[in-house]
């Protein structure tokens, strides 16, 4: 009886000295949290996107909240969540960043875009865009069809119609996850109060290019020579809109004669 009184209290000595010994380190190496990094992440919706460009909420509010981070970050929670944040940070959110939509840039739908090929791989953009000749399209920098993208969103906001991914505005919030799935580098984050846009990521010289789609740019720069504000330039042999001095006039839309920039 005493030898089991013994053991018994040698390991409660044993057990208050192992928890003294744990507050101690615990109190010693304890990490201070900002308790505003929390009431932020309660702000975020939550999504963990990575569309922030961070890995996730967690990580977007701890940038947030050491200042890394503007309060209009999170691109899913947009100007409400924005203005939650503020307050809490004690800063003035303004009007954040302009909303942007995912915007792709192929238009070459099924009759458009001419076949080269019966396709028969694995399904998917990603294998398809790896192998010669990418697919059953001639033109090869254009939308493979197969809905990486598609895949990748998690609001339903792109479908494939008609052979060619397409952005459901109302529903896109601008998280970048079809940007980063697409292999062949075609969707982009565009003002989404921007009017008119080149729906083509076609590099060939217009002979090429009109042999591979009927409605791919020819790169004829007529569309430069009609713009007033000096918004467009050719970047290969492809028109860009320059968003910030757009002011959607339509005369360049007007004049092409693929009639590939189109109003959004």
């Amino acid at each position: 009886m005493t030898m089991i009184l013994s053991s018994v209290l040698v390991l409660a000595i044993v057990g208050l000295l192992v928890g003294l010994m744990l507050v101690f380190v615990g109190n010693k190496f304890k990490v201070e949290v900002d308790e505003r990094e929390a009431a932020v992440r309660d702000c975020l919706p939550g999504n963990n996107c990575g569309g922030c460009g961070y890995a996730g909420c967690d990580a977007v509010a701890a940038a947030i909240v050491k200042g890394e981070a503007p309060v209009t970050a999170c691109p899913v929670g947009g100007q409400a969540v924005a203005d939650k944040i503020s307050a809490i940070m004690g800063v003035e959110a303004g009007d954040g960043a302009d909303k942007k939509v995912a915007f792709v840039k192929c238009a070459g739908v099924c009759g458009k875009a001419k076949s080269k090929c019966n396709y028969v791989g694995i399904q998917t953009c990603e294998a398809a865009a790896i192998i010669p000749g990418k697919g059953d399209r001639a033109c090869q920098q254009g939308c493979l069809g197969f809905g990486s993208c598609v895949a990748a969103c998690q609001f339903d906001a792109i479908h494939v119609v008609d052979g060619v991914a397409v952005v459901d505005r109302s529903k896109c919030v601008a998280c970048g996850s079809c940007v980063k799935a697409c292999p062949q580098k075609l969707i982009e984050l565009v003002p989404d109060k921007s009017t008119y846009a080149v729906q083509c990521s076609n590099q060939e010289k217009a002979k090429v290019t009109k042999a591979q789609c009927d409605v791919g740019c020819l790169g004829c720069g007529l569309c430069i020579r009609q713009c007033e504000e000096g918004a467009i330039s050719l970047q290969g042999n492809v028109a860009k809109i320059d968003y910030e001095k757009c002011v959607g006039c339509g005369k360049c839309a007007a004049k092409c004669p693929a009639k590939i920039i189109r109003m959004r």
